[in-house]
């Protein structure tokens, strides 16, 4: 089944509703141990990225909220995950995870682990996640940390979206380079036999750039496609 179209090009009614429901997003639960993650049946997916990423920022955007995820003063020193339900509060539809910020070199060796051993355990077992939207400084993609965060998640087969961000720092041909290093990059792991779609896209919170496309991602992560379902389920 063809979904419907809102009469703008490249936008659909169900991208619509999506960009909607994620302005209703609002503060569920922090969870700092594995035990303290909600036993909910609603899809997920969750924002990764290195400290200065963007990550918080990107969140509030794409939700249209100026504080619904806080940035730490000190980077790198949140070391928890927060949730975020999405749609109406007394039924959301699907939860928006902000995992910590990663790569910042004075967290202690204690809380690092601990942080180490929550991630990746959520990551590679929590069978509500859909996928992750993995931000990049666009200036700087692709570091050793990304790449670990890409092969943590890898061997679940799951989708991983990366957001360039920051790209307003960039030229034009700047920004054009940067994508397609980043989409070479991840394609290595397509050749290396990595199963999950790996996609990215330019994005700046400050001038509204990929805002709209990420929505569509989002949308087509969490809303299945009808014809999809009915084909799988023949």
């Amino acid at each position: 089944m063809t979904r419907p179209h809102s009469g703008f090009p490249g936008v659909s009614n169900l991208g619509l509703i999506m960009s909607f429901l994620l302005h209703q997003s609002r503060f569920f639960t922090t969870v700092n141990h594995l035990r303290d993650l909600p036993a909910t049946s609603q899809p997920e997916i969750c924002f990764a990225g290195r400290s200065n990423a963007g990550k918080s920022t990107a969140i509030n955007i794409l939700c249209n909220q100026k504080r619904l995820a806080f940035a730490s003063k000190t980077p790198g020193r949140t070391q928890h995950i927060n949730y975020f339900s999405v749609g109406k509060a007394d039924e959301p539809t699907a939860h928006l995870v902000d995992l910590p910020g990663y790569g910042y070199a004075e967290v202690p060796g204690a809380a690092k682990a601990h942080w180490e051993a929550l991630l990746s355990t959520y990551l590679q077992s929590r069978s509500q996640l859909r996928g992750m939207i993995l931000m990049m400084d666009s200036r700087r993609p692709l570091t050793d940390l990304d790449r670990r965060m890409i092969e943590w998640f890898a061997p679940t087969g799951k989708p991983i979206h990366t957001l360039l961000t920051k790209c307003d720092k960039l030229t034009r041909q700047e920004s054009i380079n940067a994508l397609r290093a980043t989409q070479k990059g991840l394609a290595e792991y397509r050749t290396a036999g990595y199963r999950g779609e790996l996609t990215a896209q330019l994005f700046s919170a400050l001038k509204r750039v990929g805002i709209d496309e990420a929505h569509e991602l989002i949308e087509s992560w969490l809303i299945p496609d009808d014809k999809g379902e009915t084909d799988a389920a023949q």
